[in-house]
Parts: structure tokens; sequence; C-alpha cells
């Protein structure tokens, strides 16, 4: 099975909601044009990291609405990136899942938060997995610091995950930690990683774009530079497979000793 993936690399207005939603319709639009299965958004593209405002912003029901209208009109399914999404006195980093009939297939909410980014002052932890399916395939979503956990990677991946989407607001300064973490859960879980970062920059950060789709060998097949841009490329699923019947290592653990 074979997917046109597109990346969204986006620069994210701080606190702009509107702006934001303008800029995605038109980076998709674009996309579409090219030909396109599946649209990846950015972490917190709605809001960027107006943490302190996001009691005022948070709305993820007016960016469900936008997806879901997108995902019709253009018959893609949209991994949505991470919005703002208040529950009662609570907020979440949360990911909804939106296949081309516009159903909303699952919400995915961060379950690490980054406390040097202060998520853990204004943002509340997640409880589910990614784990979701499209059109008879099981796929995850995690988002950005989520990366750093490889036990929580692997967890998606025994459960089935053949592709994990990434979605992201990662700093500059630690770039190439972003390209090694990648690479190195592709290999290691023998599965496609499609990461999407933003580009840009807030008052407070500067952000990495290098946007990344990596098969499961690890070889990198695409790669955005800094700037806004849109990452298309096609992955073949019947990869994973065949890699991971050369190189046994599902069958190899030893998850008694672990």
């Amino acid at each position: 099975m074979k997917l046109n993936i597109s990346c969204l690399q986006m620069d994210i207005t701080f606190g702009d909601p509107q702006a934001n939603f303008e800029t995605a319709n038109r980076m998709i639009m674009a996309a579409c044009l090219s030909g396109t299965d599946i649209i990846v958004l950015p972490e917190l593209w709605t809001t960027g990291y107006d943490l302190q405002n996001l009691p005022q912003l948070a709305n993820i029901q007016e960016a469900i609405s936008f997806l879901q209208e997108a995902a019709v009109m253009n018959d893609i399914h949209i991994i949505g990136g991470s919005v703002a999404n208040q529950n009662g006195q609570d907020i979440y980093n949360s990911m909804p899942i939106l296949a081309k009939d516009g159903q909303l297939i699952h919400t995915y909410s961060k379950l690490h938060l980054f406390k040097l980014m202060d998520e853990h002052l204004y943002l509340k932890d997640g409880h589910d997995t990614g784990l979701f399916s499209l059109e008879d395939r099981t796929f995850a979503g995690v988002i950005c610091y989520d990366i750093r956990f490889p036990e929580w990677i692997r967890r998606h991946v025994v459960e089935g995950a053949e592709v994990l989407f990434v979605s992201a607001e990662w700093p500059l300064k630690r770039l190439d930690h972003w390209r090694a973490l990648l690479i190195a859960r592709a290999i290691e879980n023998q599965c496609f990683i499609v990461a999407c970062n933003r580009s840009g920059s807030d008052p407070n950060n500067q952000f990495a774009g290098h946007s990344m789709i990596i098969d499961p060998w690890g070889h990198v097949i695409a790669e955005a530079d800094l700037g806004e841009q849109i990452l298309q490329a096609e992955i073949d699923l019947d990869q994973v497979q065949q890699v991971r019947k050369t190189i046994p290592i599902f069958s190899d653990r030893k998850p008694d000793f672990y």
C-alpha cells in the first residue's frame, strides 16, 4: 500500500488563530494540487506557544471543524498536528486525527510535557496511546518531546503501528537531537517516521524546521530546510514487513528481561 504524504511546515503566528487558519488553508490547498493522501500539521499550529493565553485561545472544535471541511473537500486524511484542547479547567495539547470522510477517528493528548518550555505549568498530560487505524492499517501519532521516550514509541509499534506521525515545535538549537532521535526511532522500530516540525520563531524561540520522512531502514526519504515548506514524499507500507523479516528484532525481543 502506497501513500503520498504532505507535511505542512508552517511558520506559526504567535497567539493568532485566524492568521494560522489562513496559512493552513493556503498550504493544504497547495499540497492537494500536487496530489496527496495524508496531510500532517505541526504542534500547536493554531496558537503557537502562547501558553499564558490558552484559556482564551483554546478552541479544538473550531480546529476540528476546519480540518473536517478540508478532509471532505479534498478527499484526504489529516493528522491534525496538535491544538489546545480545554476540558473544564484543564487544557491538553491534543492531536486530532480525521479520515477523509471527515470522521474524527482519534484524539491523542501529549503524554510527556516539556518543562523547559513551561508546558507543565499550563497543560495537563494525556493518558491514552496515539494508536489509530486508517484504511485497515495501524498508525500512531505522538507529539514533540514524546520522541525522547523510546519505551513509549516502542509500545505503539508492538501494538501494530507501521507509521509514526510526529508533530512538533522543536527548537533550532537542538536540531541535531531532532534528526538523531527520529532516525533512531525509525531504525529501532523498523517503521516509517513522518515528522512535521514548524518553521519561524516566537518571542522566546527559533524553531528548527527540518520536517522529515524516514523509511524503516533509517534512510531519510525527504527533509525540509528551515523555512516554511510543504514536504512531500511517497511511502510504501509493504516495506515495513520486508525490513522486519530481514532483521527480525520483534521475534528476537526478550521483554521478560526489560
